[in-house]
């Protein structure tokens, strides 16, 4: 269908042709972000990386300050307690003493110890220096560092060689007293944090890779799966389609959860749309033929170990026909949850279906008509063998039905029976040749057969045995009486023209009478195809009139205005209630007639169906303040059908509250008589004439003419209640006298013993024969045809 073709492939994102893929929300919500985030995680991996690197530079960066900070601090402490340890030291005299005080060991790598004079040249230095120099030779041109002294604090300065280095200066106490220079080059106190930050530069290097290798793998791993996923959607697409185009469907049917998918291609198969991704075990249980099994069997012999399934069944269409399908499937075990899943194709094969059938149907017919033909009748096929004879066949050849079985060389069986002696071959001009031969033959019990034989376009041959042991006395008793036929030739040809003439008026009338019969039918279909339509065309808009004049008799949505609106409504609903039962009379009359009434006898009580038909004339006869009087046996029991008996009644109430001017009585009276219950319904109203009292309950007919006729009636309630007490086996009789009252009996069956037994043994026969209806017709139902078949 197409509905089913157009499913987005975006609905079925979680399965791949049955296989499930994860449906988390999490997993939900990061297919959704899977676009995005291909290019964000990359992204955000390189910020990571720069930003790691910027905190590790920012780092470094401040390491280093703190080291270059606290080897100044060290610098200018290092100079105070040098000059303090040093007062009123000359040059000499300090150069000796500096080793003492400050051995090698406990000077920082590259510190050095100078002893300046105010001349700037160096008097000392430790460790010594090669030969004597200017200390801006060794610290560079210092103005600022040699003038303010301990004021400048510790200076950054750049050595003669380009190096940078900190240096502080202080006096030695006296006047014209040498200074002490300390100098430390920045190389030597950075060279930790140097190593340091090489090996951070190693780390954050191959972090740097990692990083980038997992940002790499990550975009070709997604890539990967995106190709991934648009190469299954391609095979599941293809595949769909080949399935759809050779009529087949796939199934993946999950044991362990009871889910089955179906392919795009088994919902176009029967019809249907896709609603949801997977399909329920009871949902495609449901649409299984009932006759064909169910799933619940075939789910006990999965358990069973069976391994493998090839099974055949019907299944219900959307458009409610039956569908044959094939299906071969085989177990195959998932490796995620240990479950089994049945995976197979379901093939259409109701075309093959019904060609079997209508094989088989044809094959029967063929048999049952060669075997219905008064000939022997037998087919042999190219070989010489047996495909196919009938019992007379066997009859003439005195052949058993074991002997004659089919597939059995000619030999074989003939060797078993009696062959007939041939007395003569009789010349076929017609099929001259060595096709066909037609020749005579005679049997032991003295009658004669005429067999011909005919070859098949196949190279097989047929056969048929036609008896003409009457035909061959009939040609001896010709000859006999060749002679008495010339002589009653000429009264045969006188007698001609008379048979032919009679033969002309027989064939007249007979199309005369097929014509009144034709035409007899096609007025009985139109009467009860017009009393069809009638029940339909009226009641429905009847319906309708009836209750849109209550609700507005009712004023249900508001008032209608003027009070004569009210009658108005209460008119057309009485009306509308009379005209339906004028129509429930005619149908049922019609019913009547065309004994379509079933009678369902049961034992009732008359007070019963009394009070019963009482009710519904209560309120006609209540307005018209009419006497109603109840006269009845105690005990009276009928044998009757309860609705027929209510209709009986219903109508002669009726008729007694119509016919009744207001302030009358009606009496019901029941009397037993014999076998026999009579019950009168008398009425005191206006009587019915002697001269129309015959033709009452015939239907339609009416004492008023339509001049002068004051009350309303269809004419047939007297006629449906004489048809009804009729069918029970009673009677009915009017007694009536203008301006006096009406008096009618009605005359029906009591429960009597022997009744009792009939009516037992009717129901019985009744059921009976239902039974072997419906077994009839389960046996020889037909199965259900594919309507692209029909």
């Amino acid at each position: 269908m197409p509905e089913a073709d157009s499913a987005s492939l975006s609905a079925r994102a979680d399965t791949i042709l049955g296989i499930h893929r994860p449906s988390r929300a999490t997993h939900a919500h990061f297919v959704r972000a899977e676009t995005w985030l291909r290019y964000a995680v990359p992204a955000l991996l390189a910020t990571f990386l720069a930003c790691l690197g910027g905190v590790a530079g920012l780092h470094l960066q401040m390491q280093r300050e703190d080291i270059v900070h606290a080897a100044a601090a060290e610098v200018e402490t290092f100079a105070r307690l040098a000059a303090a340890a040093l007062p009123g030291e000359t040059g000499a005299t300090a150069a000796d003493r500096l080793p003492a005080l400050l051995p090698p060991a406990a000077l920082p790598s590259g510190r050095r110890v100078l002893i300046v004079s105010p001349t700037e040249r160096i008097l000392a230095a430790h460790p010594p220096l090669p030969g004597a120099a200017q200390l801006p030779e060794v610290i560079g041109e210092t103005q600022a560092l040699t003038i303010l002294a301990e004021r400048a604090g510790v200076m950054r300065v750049t050595l003669p060689g380009g190096e940078a280095a900190l240096a502080a200066l202080h006096r030695l106490p006296g006047e014209n007293a040498p200074r002490v220079a300390v100098v430390q080059p920045l190389g030597h106190a950075l060279a930790a944090w140097g190593e340091r930050a090489r090996n951070q530069a190693i780390l954050l290097g191959a972090a740097g890779l990692v990083i980038v290798g997992i940002a790499v793998a990550y975009g070709l791993q997604t890539r990967r799966a995106h190709a991934v996923d648009r190469l299954c959607e391609q095979i599941k697409q293809r595949l769909d389609t080949a399935l759809g185009r050779g009529g087949c469907g796939l199934w993946d049917w999950d044991i362990p959860r009871g889910r089955i998918y179906w392919s795009d291609s088994m919902y176009a198969l029967l019809g249907y749309r896709r609603e949801r991704e997977f399909l329920s075990f009871g949902d495609v249980n449901a649409l299984v033929h009932p006759d064909d099994g169910d799933l619940y069997s075939l789910a006990r012999g999965l358990a069973a170990n069976q391994t493998m399934v090839d099974h055949a069944f019907r299944m219900r269409g959307a458009d409610g026909a039956y569908v044959w399908l094939r299906t071969r499937a085989e177990i195959v075990p998932d490796p995620n949850d240990g479950g089994r899943h049945l995976v197979g194709i379901a093939v259409d094969v109701t075309e093959q279906h019904n060609l079997v059938e209508s094989t088989a149907t044809a094959d029967m017919r063929l048999r049952d008509a060669v075997e219905a033909i008064s000939e022997a009748f037998v087919l042999w096929d190219t070989g010489n063998r047996l495909v196919l004879c009938n019992s007379k066949f066997r009859h003439l050849h005195a052949l058993s039905p074991e002997d004659a079985q089919p597939g059995r060389r000619y030999g074989e069986i003939m060797g078993r029976g009696v062959l007939p002696r041939v007395r003569r071959e009789l010349p076929d001009a017609e099929h001259a040749g060595a096709t066909s031969r037609t020749f005579e033959a005679e049997l032991a019990d003295g009658r004669w057969l005429q067999i011909s034989e005919r070859r098949t376009k196949d190279g097989g041959y047929v056969s048929v045995g036609t008896d003409i042991t009457n035909l061959k006395r009939h040609q001896e008793q010709l000859v006999a009486s060749e002679r008495e036929l010339i002589e009653t030739v000429k009264d045969l040809k006188r007698s001609r023209r008379t048979l032919e003439l009679q033969t002309q008026q027989l064939a007249d009338l007979a199309e005369r009478y097929l014509d009144q019969k034709a035409a007899a039918e096609s007025a009985n279909q139109a009467k009860s195809e017009f009393l069809a339509n009638m029940s339909h065309e009226l009641r429905t808009p009847l319906n309708a009139i009836i209750g849109f004049a209550e609700l507005m008799e009712t004023e249900v949505y508001g008032a209608l205005g003027s009070p004569r609106y009210g009658e108005y409504c209460r008119d057309i609903r009485s009306s509308g209630n009379y005209l339906l039962s004028v129509i429930d009379d005619i149908l049922n009359m019609s019913r009547i007639e065309a004994h379509r009434v079933k009678l369902v006898r049961r034992e009732l009580p008359l007070d019963a169906a009394v009070k019963g038909a009482l009710k519904l004339v209560a309120e006609p006869a209540r307005a018209k303040s009419l006497a109603v009087t109840v006269d009845l046996c105690p005990g009276l029991r009928l044998l009757a059908d309860e609705r027929a008996i209510q209709q009986i009644l219903v109508n002669l109430m009726q008729n007694a509250v119509k016919f009744t001017p207001a302030q009358g009585r009606i009496m019901v009276r029941g009397r037993p008589s014999g076998d026999h219950v009579h019950i009168y319904i008398e009425d005191s109203g206006i009587g019915i004439p002697k001269a129309a009292l015959p033709k009452l309950g015939a239907p339609f007919a009416q004492v008023e003419t339509n001049l002068t006729r004051s009350h309303n009636g269809s004419g047939l309630g007297l006629a449906i209640a004489r048809s009804m007490a009729e069918l029970h086996g009673g009677a009915l009789r009017i007694r009536s006298e203008e301006g006096l009252g009406t008096v009618v009996l009605v005359r029906l069956p009591a429960p009597t013993p022997d009744r009792l037994r009939a009516v037992a043994a009717e129901d019985s026969s009744q059921q009976t024969v239902a039974a072997l209806r419906e077994a009839s017709g389960a046996s020889l139902r037909p199965s259900p045809v594919h309507p692209a078949v029909v």
